[in-house]
């Protein structure tokens, strides 16, 4: 139940709703108690005739309202029948005004626990967005999606129909018993003497039924991640004919989901017959009790009595019965909440620092001493790495693969942190920008190309929402991919399907280049954005920078060489650290790593001619 509280600020923040809720609940069932009271009245009013009845030593203990509605009746010049109609007319009424205000109580709480509902998705999704990119490179999509999804609908039946059921199972035994009480103390005590077994019952069951509600939710955790992967990765399962594999991997994911669920099944099954069982037990208490005393004319017990408390447990029946599945639903709600926050009380290791500073940059880039680890991996991907440049400058970095080029990028736009050492843009460390004012003054083209299941057009305009579409078109010509983009039926409308999986590669890939390129950004990184291009698209597309990098500070990582595009410095890795740098012919003479990559190149492009 501690893992609840987090729902505290909710509850306060819809106050007045729940307070109001609160308040139709008490109404509602104070009507419905009075229903047993009039039934009483009429009982003993239509035995008044009967021979042998017997005036009771003392007065039924009646709601001040059920006494008025009495004392009004008896004043009437009216027969017996038609004390009846009105007491039935009466009946009905209080069966109406029950049902308004159950009505305007779930109008209160159910809306407002949709509220509630609304307010968590929308923190949660706050919070994954938040969150560094270390955080995603160990957690799975799929988990994240049932968190979100799945756990926080359970939250919701906790916040609305739980909360709901829980104060009005409260309120209508308070309310039944005190009358009861009132009405008979002995026969009452009778009444509520299984009720201790109820307790212990659900305080066993329902520890049970929160650990098998946790180890469910991971279960079903698991089986959204199996999904999610094989939808993502559908063409690959099916060039390789893994179909029946992965169908194999899923049915143990659904079989051990479908045990864990079968097992809380038969908990719960066995939990609600036993509420039954103890309400029957109360039911037959007080016939047989309440019969003695009729019978033997004692305790002021007469039919009146017998028929007002079979009713008021007949009312108890539903309440008490959805005390085991209100306590079911707070359970799966403490388990799915518990999920919930060991997510939300994760805090991002990158963040903004208090006062951040907020300037707009020029481009210079400094990297002293820069050294990085992964922490998932242990791999040391950057090693005493010193690079200076100058605002307005044209790097490449050139490298096999995991020589550390993409976590340059990854460094620089803060994705990660270094260990040590320091990188400063305009001579302010990055940890001090504000990090949305660093990373909207910086254009990246990632290597995978991520593209939004929309169109093409919002697809270029995601960094430049206001684009109009001549702009975004421009973007596209620089990028050598409107041509293509003509061509499909839609143009520019064309939706790309989820991470672009209508286009091919290299479309893709330009689509990227064009989404950066239409961003006003300062400094530009193409991370590796041109593998799936031909020759021809790749030299059209350097030729279009040279012109649209002028005023911009660009860096171009990339495992092939341009000797087309004249860079200012092109920078050599290898296994994370500096092993050449200079100029495309400076290279060449030296005749090192740089030599021997373009060589290979040549290679391989005489090869495919």
């Amino acid at each position: 139940m501690k893992h609840l509280k987090a729902l505290d600020k909710y509850f306060w923040k819809y106050r007045v709703r729940l307070g109001i809720g609160i308040l139709f609940i008490i109404i509602s069932n104070y009507f419905a108690v009075l229903a047993p009271q009039v039934t009483g009245f009429i009982i003993d009013f239509a035995q008044r005739s009967q021979p042998g009845y017997q005036q009771k030593a003392t007065p039924a203990a009646y709601d001040v309202l059920v006494q008025k509605f009495i004392a009004h009746i008896e004043s009437l010049d009216v027969g017996a029948m038609d004390v009846v109609v009105i007491a039935g007319l009466t009946i009905l009424l209080l069966a109406l005004l029950k049902g308004f205000f159950m009505f305007l109580m779930r109008q209160t709480i159910i809306v407002m626990s949709r509220h509630i509902e609304y307010d968590q998705k929308n923190e949660v999704y706050d919070h994954y967005q938040e969150l560094d990119a270390s955080f995603y490179k160990i957690h799975s999509t799929g988990d994240l999606m049932s968190r979100m999804a799945e756990d926080v609908s359970r939250v919701r039946m906790f916040t609305g129909p739980a909360i709901m059921y829980l104060i009005n199972l409260v309120t209508l035994i308070s309310l039944s018993v005190f009358f009861m009480f009132k009405r008979q103390p002995e026969l009452t005590l009778y009444v509520l003497a299984p009720l201790p077994i109820l307790a212990f019952i659900i305080y066993r069951v329902n520890t049970v039924i929160h650990k098998k509600s946790e180890a469910l939710q991971a279960s079903l955790g698991n089986i959204t991640t199996n999904a999610q992967q094989s939808y993502s990765g559908i063409r690959v399962i099916k060039s390789f004919v893994q179909e029946d594999s992965m169908l194999d991997h899923f049915e143990k994911n659904s079989e051990t989901y479908k045990q864990q669920a079968t097992q809380l099944a038969k908990v719960e099954a066995m939990y609600f017959p036993s509420m039954t069982l103890l309400i029957g037990l109360s039911t037959l208490l007080t016939i047989m009790i309440g019969g003695i005393h009729y019978v033997n004319g004692t305790n002021n017990v007469g039919l009146d009595t017998l028929v007002e408390f079979i009713i008021y447990i007949n009312m108890l029946t539903f309440p008490v019965s959805a005390i085991g599945w209100t306590a079911s639903m707070i359970q799966r709600a403490a388990a799915s909440q518990k999920r919930l926050n060991e997510f939300l009380d994760i805090e991002p290791l990158i963040r903004s620092k208090p006062g951040a500073v907020q300037k707009e940059i020029n481009g210079a880039i400094h990297f002293r001493d820069v050294n990085f680890t992964y922490s998932h991996t242990g791999i040391h991907a950057i090693r005493d790495f010193n690079l200076e440049i100058k605002a307005g400058e044209k790097i490449a970095i050139i490298g096999r693969t995991g020589s550390g080029k993409t976590t340059l990028a990854q460094l620089l736009l803060r994705m990660f942190d270094a260990d040590s050492g320091q990188i400063t843009i305009d001579s302010v460390p990055v940890q001090e920008y504000a990090l949305p004012v660093l990373r909207r003054q910086m254009s990246y083209v990632p290597q995978d190309g991520f593209l939004f299941s929309d169109s093409i057009k919002n697809n270029i305009a995601f960094g430049a929402p206001k684009a109009s579409l001549e702009q975004v078109k421009k973007a596209a010509r620089m990028a050598a991919v409107h041509h293509d983009i003509e061509n499909f039926i839609g143009e520019y409308e064309t939706v790309v399907g989820e991470r672009g999986v209508s286009l091919s590669g290299g479309q893709k890939q330009r689509v990227s280049i064009a989404r950066a390129l239409i961003k006003p950004a300062p400094v530009l990184i193409l991370d590796d954005c041109l593998s799936a291009v031909d020759a021809r698209t790749e030299n059209e597309i350097l030729n279009n920078l040279k012109e649209e990098l002028k005023e911009r500070t660009a860096l171009i990582i990339t495992h092939r060489i341009f000797n087309l595009f004249e860079f200012d410095k092109i920078i050599v890795l290898k296994e994370g650290a500096i092993a050449e740098i200079g100029k495309h012919e400076e290279l060449m003479h030296r005749r090192g790593i740089y030599f021997e990559m373009y060589q290979n190149q040549l290679k391989e492009d005489h090869s495919e001619q």
